[in-house]
């Protein structure tokens, strides 16, 4: 069967762009303006090719070209804009900001390509940017290329992430006889959908019994996820190192397939304060545990119920908060659950699902921001794979109306 050709706008690392790979298509062309993110694209994903340039000087033909296809024979565009203007963390979310603007260069370049299938993802806030306007533009201007469109909030856990993630996605085909669908979750796992307007276009998963398939499988835990990488020190560890113990559970097994050597397993340098702090902090604990002398001066006027993941050590059996792009304990929980430091790249990563094999390039600064602005690779790949799904049916089915 052929390979499924895809391209990825606003790649970044690739994370999107490995999940997609692992159900089967290729990527023909990537495309991001940063610099270090494309590097280790380029590294990762060598057969593909990578352009290090700002989607507003691309024009219609270098599109055409990098992609090697013909307009309507690319099978998927994929991409996600830059979310800052959408963020629900953002101090600035409104239409006015340029980087909203680079939606239509999207459109642009799916116009150009016309793919059977568009991908676009962002975070959670963008379903209630402007009062639901930007959702109901892309609707307008997806269906105007011809194009059938739904969209939903997928919580990456529920794919076997061992991760707090939500995000955003908007699937579209011009296909006749396929469908926009979305996978439905493989693993029980719950969390709280706090953002706003977007809590109807949830998968709402009550037990681990489905109603639509086998029964769904336990949540992949921060130990399933990290147990088996080697101990390192505060500020220890090395960009290449060897493991020292075998995979300890089936998630280590998948993401240490075809690794050999262990990238990316280094520590920042925590702070004598903030190693005082972490000496109270209990598994599952928080800035709440920390004696009041100690709390940052920002903390000591905070109510109890505020920064809930501030100074969080991870609890091994639960799921991680969401891997920002700095793994810094004045943001959430990033403390390692028995080591008195944070999390490392590579540990950061593997609750991102990037397999082991994924090598990050760049200062450790630029690491951590690749790793927490990816799309966690098994959540792309459940996408990816029911997109193939439905390409591949109408495929079929164009062939049975022909006979």
């Amino acid at each position: 069967m052929a390979k499924l050709i895809a391209a990825d706008l606003f790649c970044g690392a690739g994370g999107l762009s490995e999940g997609l790979a692992q159900a089967g298509f290729q990527i023909n062309f990537a495309s991001d303006i940063h610099q270090t993110y494309t590097q280790t694209y380029k590294y990762n994903h060598p057969n593909t090719y990578v352009c290090t340039e700002d989607i507003r000087n691309l024009s219609n033909k270098q599109v055409l070209e990098f992609c090697q296809v013909k307009p309507g024979d690319l099978d998927l565009l994929a991409g996600g804009p830059p979310c800052q203007g959408f963020s629900i963390n953002a101090p600035v979310r409104t239409m006015e900001d340029e980087r909203n603007h680079l939606f239509v260069h999207f459109l642009r370049v799916a116009e150009t390509l016309k793919p059977k299938y568009i991908l676009i993802e962002n975070v959670p806030g963008i379903v209630s940017l402007e009062k639901g306007t930007v959702v109901k533009a892309i609707y307008k201007s997806l269906n105007k290329l011809g194009y059938k469109v739904r969209h939903m909030i997928l919580f990456a856990a529920h794919y076997g992430v061992p991760q707090m993630r939500w995000r955003t996605f908007f699937i579209g085909t011009r296909l006749k006889n396929a469908e926009c669908l979305f996978p439905y979750p493989t693993h029980f796992a719950q969390g709280v959908a706090n953002f706003t307007g977007g809590k109807n276009l949830c998968f709402k998963i009550e037990s681990k019994e489905s109603l639509f398939g086998p029964q769904l499988l336990d949540y992949t835990t921060v130990w399933d996820a990290i147990s088996d990488l080697p101990v390192i020190e505060n500020g220890g560890g090395a960009d290449e190192m060897q493991y020292d113990t075998p995979p300890k559970s089936e998630y280590q097994k998948l993401l240490r397939e075809n690794s050999k050597i262990l990238y990316n397993h280094r520590a920042p340098t925590l702070g004598k304060i903030n190693l005082e702090r972490l000496k109270y902090i209990p598994q599952g604990g928080s800035w709440r545990d920390i004696p009041f002398d100690l709390l940052p001066a920002g903390l000591k006027k905070a109510r109890r119920s505020d920064h809930t993941k501030r100074y969080g050590r991870l609890d091994p059996n639960g799921i991680c908060s969401t891997i920002l792009t700095k793994c810094d304990p004045h943001w959430g929980s990033f403390f390692h659950p028995t080591q008195e430091r944070t999390l490392t790249v590579r540990e950061a990563a593997r609750i991102q699902s990037f397999p082991d094999r994924f090598r990050f390039l760049g200062s450790l600064t630029e690491q951590y921001e690749q790793v927490g602005n990816a799309v966690p690779p098994l959540l792309g790949k459940a996408i990816g794979e029911i997109i193939a799904q439905q390409i591949f049916a109408n495929q079929l089915s164009g062939k049975l109306q022909a006979v």
